[in-house]
Order: structure tokens, then C-alpha cells, then sequence
């Protein structure tokens, strides 16, 4: 890793599993998301109330889908946290993101004690315009 750990992050991960897009163009999610597919990444809805997001069929958990996640990025309330982090740790998932306000202290300490790379209350939307833009 280099000083920059989150530059690394968005260098190195290509499949972006995003739990809780929307398929509404007017939610954050769904600009967030639709800037990074336009940015070469991979994006994987993760929603059980859509069917599909940006041209990709969406799944109803991270257990669902298929294939290989880099990074979880959680655009859902602090509530429902303990949950998507227990499920990527399960799927030895390498890192998660959680948007701007989703902060969850003990879920974080959880999956960075399962050796997860966890970044919280910040926006990848800007993070890698700031790094990359």
C-alpha cells in the first residue's frame, strides 16, 4: 500500500457491489453508481426492490450474486449495516465503503478485524474525482 490507501483501493478493485441502488436517477445512489460505470468499474446493484440499475440485473443480497465483489459500497441507513458487513465478511469481501452519514463504529471495527479495508462517511464519488479527476 502507498500513502494513499483509498487511491490504491480505487486503483486495484473492479467489481463494485452497490447495496441500496436505486433505479431512480434523482437518488445519490443511482448518480454515485452511474459515475463510477462511467469510470471503467463494474457496478453490481444490490437491492431486493429493483430488478435491475444501469443496465445490470440487481440482486436481493451480496450472498446473491455471483461472481467476484472488490468492494462494497453501502448506501443504506446505519441500521442495516451489521448485516451487509456480515455478509461480506462471509464472502471474504476485501473492502467496504460506506457513503457519506452511514457510520456504524462497531460494524467497522468488525470487518477491519476480519482484515476488511473499510472506509466510512466519506463519498467515492468524490473520493476519486479528488484522486483521479
Amino acid at each position: 500500500m502507498s500513502s494513499d490507501p483509498i487511491r490504491d483501493l480505487l486503483t486495484t478493485a473492479k467489481n463494485i457491489a452497490v447495496v441500496g441502488l436505486s433505479d431512480n436517477p434523482m437518488r445519490p445512489s443511482h448518480g454515485v453508481a452511474a459515475y463510477m460505470q462511467s469510470q471503467g468499474y463494474r457496478i453490481i446493484p444490490v437491492n431486493p426492490q429493483v430488478k435491475e440499475a444501469l443496465g445490470e440485473d440487481a440482486y436481493a443480497t451480496l450472498l446473491d450474486v455471483p461472481g467476484k465483489i472488490d468492494l462494497v459500497n453501502i448506501f443504506r441507513r446505519p441500521e442495516f449495516v451489521e448485516e451487509i458487513v456480515a455478509q461480506a465478511i462471509q464472502l471474504k469481501i476485501p473492502a467496504i465503503w460506506m457513503q457519506e452519514d452511514v457510520v456504524h463504529e462497531a460494524a467497522a471495527a468488525k470487518a477491519r478485524a476480519a482484515g476488511i479495508f473499510v472506509v466510512m462517511d466519506r463519498c467515492i464519488l468524490k473520493e476519486h474525482r479528488a484522486r483521479f479527476g
